[in-house]
């Protein structure tokens, strides 16, 4: 009880302190006016100065203890008010020293004690501890902390990317998202203040210096002329009251630009300095080993002390050994544990080599490696359902905090499909990936690679659609979502494209209609199982008897592949109560997925009628000549129903599609839809010779044509 009441004591003092803290920074600040302006008393002026190289020690103590820079984002500021303190008690112990001879008893200690009263081996001193503050330290930390703001930057996007699709993929939820992205602003701006506050300690050490040689010709000038003191003797006394001053105020100033090295520095650190730097000499026995054998060499060379020599080489032996036989303890408790063999005689396992089970035993010398879990090795098998892999140049698109809008896009093309096509679109992980070009980009389906452009960020892509014959300057290249030959501009080509009749697109479109485009044409593959099982049951809270009735006849599989059939030929699957209902009635008959397919497409009839017509209305089409129907209905075996195999004449096969593709083509030229009407029984036979080798083609029959609609031939494939 005792215990817990003084700390509770302990947190409530300083809550206490933490809330009056702005009225003691304050104070500070005006202190450190009044410290440059109104003499002090020299016990006044020791306190303060006792109080700058304790405020040295304790930042530097505190960096020690520090995993993240960000735990000690204050630094920045805390550096230049401990710069502004140090300057102004500068000024007050100049003005003490000039005024009358006497700055305190700490600086008179400094002085004579710390240099042993020889004022050229004070200077010397100094002089040192300048330069190695200037030069080595200072001059280190200011280009770590330079690079680190620069890499931090760069690095921004990336980390963005990475905190989006964590949060798209569930991973992390907004707030994780919110917070995490907060972090990686305040690591930019520190380090980019670190970069700044280093210079506040090298302006202080060359303000330090320069102070130091005014007091010294000021003191000079005081003795000889105003005092009457000889040249020796007022370069004696004022030169040690100035050295004192300068060691007094040099030390706090190394302390802290030491604390700004380390804390730059320890940029990969996983827990505090000791245990790090304990764990770092202290993780691999052979170096100590080595170093030992190399210690003990020097110590039997002629001449050389032998006594430091063989000491170290003693003790770096023993820590040598301490650290093989608490690896080798540790690899035995590991192995134990994981109920693995050992090398200290445990049977081997049924299946494992006698050379696998000594290995560890030979070695000696470090601790084995963990074993990997198999919950570990599975995740490593997932497949992303869809992906992106982008450039470091395209990251500016993507990339909210650089006004990238592809994530808006990307949630507008999900909803887009989802009225469109009747699927879910997955979330889709978006990474950067530096094997890449800067402006290249993959677009992956389950792994496989779906598609793959380049895209130019800061220019548009001007395509020339028909009918411009005046030429435009810009860098050639293909649109990649349908490979029509395009251009890329210059934004102030723009306006002169658009006039000339080029169709111009900025970047985030290009790539925005090329996801489209691969969605579309895998949808199919991104209709899961598990996607049909979330379609059912949300068709269950509406239509529980026509769910009930189609799962009784058919199974989930049989579902998906009815549905993924439909996809492949852009129909779309929202009305899946009408799609039930014809798996439901048919499902009785036969459970051949084709069967089903041409059954729930002729339940589609309206639809299906609907996204054929043109503009007016009608539906335009080309036919499939009787003969050719003939000959494919003569060339199956089987039938829908049961199975059905085709044996035709694969050169008669490429007439037929190359008619086909003639007789489509009239079609688009008249910006219709390509539409080739067939007879029931072979129209998904017709569909399946053909998509190998014609795309964006609708072949339809003549049940999947609704009543009252005006049909219009176009032609017949002859």
């Amino acid at each position: 009880m005792p215990e817990t009441a003084s700390t509770a004591s302990a947190g409530g003092m300083r809550k206490k302190v933490q809330s009056y803290s702005d009225i003691g920074v304050a104070l500070l600040m005006v202190l450190i006016i009044i410290m440059m302006v109104v003499p002090l008393p020299t016990w006044v002026i020791d306190m303060l100065l006792a109080m700058n190289i304790t405020l040295g020690v304790v930042t530097l103590l505190v960096t020690f203890y520090v995993k993240r820079a960000l735990d000690l984002s204050i630094f920045p500021t805390l550096l230049l008010i401990s710069t502004l303190f140090r300057l102004s008690l500068n000024v007050s112990t100049t003005r003490l020293i000039l005024l009358y001879g006497n700055a305190g008893e700490l600086i008179n200690a400094f002085g004579n004690f710390v240099v042993g009263g020889n004022y050229v081996v004070g200077i010397i001193m100094f002089l040192i501890l300048v330069i190695i503050q200037m030069m080595v330290i200072t001059k280190g930390a200011e280009r770590v902390a330079e690079v680190a703001a620069r890499f931090t930057l760069d690095a921004m996007p990336g980390k963005q990317m990475s905190i989006d699709a964590d949060l798209n993929s569930g991973l992390i939820d907004e707030q994780g998202a919110k917070q995490r992205r907060q972090d990686i602003q305040r690591e930019a701006d520190f380090y980019g203040a670190m970069d700044g506050a280093s210079k506040f300690v090298k302006g202080d050490a060359i303000a330090g210096l320069i102070i130091t040689t005014i007091n010294i010709i000021g003191g000079l000038s005081i003795g000889i002329f105003m005092r009457g003191m000889d040249a020796s003797g007022a370069a004696a006394h004022y030169s040690l009251l100035t050295v004192g001053d300068g060691l007094v105020g040099q030390i706090p100033a190394l302390l802290m630009s030491t604390a700004m090295g380390v804390i730059v520095t320890r940029a990969a650190a996983s827990s505090e300095l000791g245990p790090d730097l304990i764990n770092s000499f202290t993780k691999y026995p052979r170096p100590l080993y080595i170093a030992s054998a190399m210690l003990m060499s020097l110590g039997l060379i002629p001449g050389l002390p032998t006594v430091p020599f063989v000491g170290l080489s003693l003790l770096m032996g023993f820590l040598g050994y301490t650290v093989s036989r608490e690896a080798n303890v540790q690899a035995i408790e590991a192995e134990e544990q994981a109920g693995t063999p050992s090398a200290s005689g445990t049977p081997a396992q049924p299946g494992a080599s006698a050379g696998a089970a000594a290995a560890p035993g030979a070695a000696g010398e470090q601790p084995r490696a963990e074993p990997v879990s198999p919950d570990d090795v599975m995740k490593l098998l997932t497949v992303e359902p869809m992906e992106a892999e982008v450039g470091y140049a395209i990251i500016p698109l993507i990339d909210p905090a650089q006004a990238g809008d592809m994530l808006d896009r990307i949630g507008t093309i999900r909803k887009q499909m989802a009225l469109e096509m009747g699927i879910v679109v997955p979330s889709i992980r978006i990474r950067d990936n530096i094997q890449i070009k800067p402006t290249e980009y993959i677009l992956r389906v389950k792994g496989a690679e779906a598609g793959r452009g380049e895209l130019l960020p800061d220019h548009y892509l001007a395509m020339n659609t028909g009918g411009v014959e005046e030429d435009l300057i810009g860098v050639p290249t293909k649109e990649p979502a349908f490979g029509l030959p395009a251009l890329w501009i210059s934004p102030d080509l723009r306006d002169k494209a658009e006039a000339m009749g080029y169709t111009v697109v900025d970047a985030p479109s290009v790539l925005a209609t090329h996801l489209s485009e691969v969605i579309r044409k895998n949808g199919a593959e991104l209709l899961t199982r598990q996607e049909v099982q979330k379609l059912t049951d949300m068709v269950k809270e509406t239509a529980p008897a026509v769910v009930s009735e189609l799962l009784a006849s058919l199974t989930l599989g049989e579902i998906q592949k009815v549905l993924q059939n439909l996809i492949r030929e852009q129909i779309p699957i929202r009305d899946l109560v009408t799609i039930f209902e014809a798996l439901a009635d048919y499902g009785k008959m036969s459970r051949s997925v084709d069967f089903l397919t041409e059954r729930a497409r002729e339940s589609l009839a309206r639809l299906i009628s609907l996204k054929i017509q043109g503009t007016d209305g009608v539906i335009t089409a080309f036919t499939l000549s009787p003969n050719w129907e003939q000959k494919i209905m003569a060339g199956v075996d089987g039938d829908l129903t049961r199975g059905w195999q085709l044996n035709l004449d694969p050169r008669e096969v490429q007439k037929m599609i190359a008619a086909i593709s003639k007789a489509m083509d009239e079609l688009v030229m008249k910006n219709l839809p390509p539409v080739l009407l067939v007879h029931p029984d072979v129209r998904l036979i017709v569909r399946r010779l053909i998509e190998g080798s014609i795309t964006n083609i609708f072949v339809v029959s003549y049940n999947e044509i609704v009543h009252g609609v005006q049909i219009k031939t176009a032609g017949m494939v002859e």
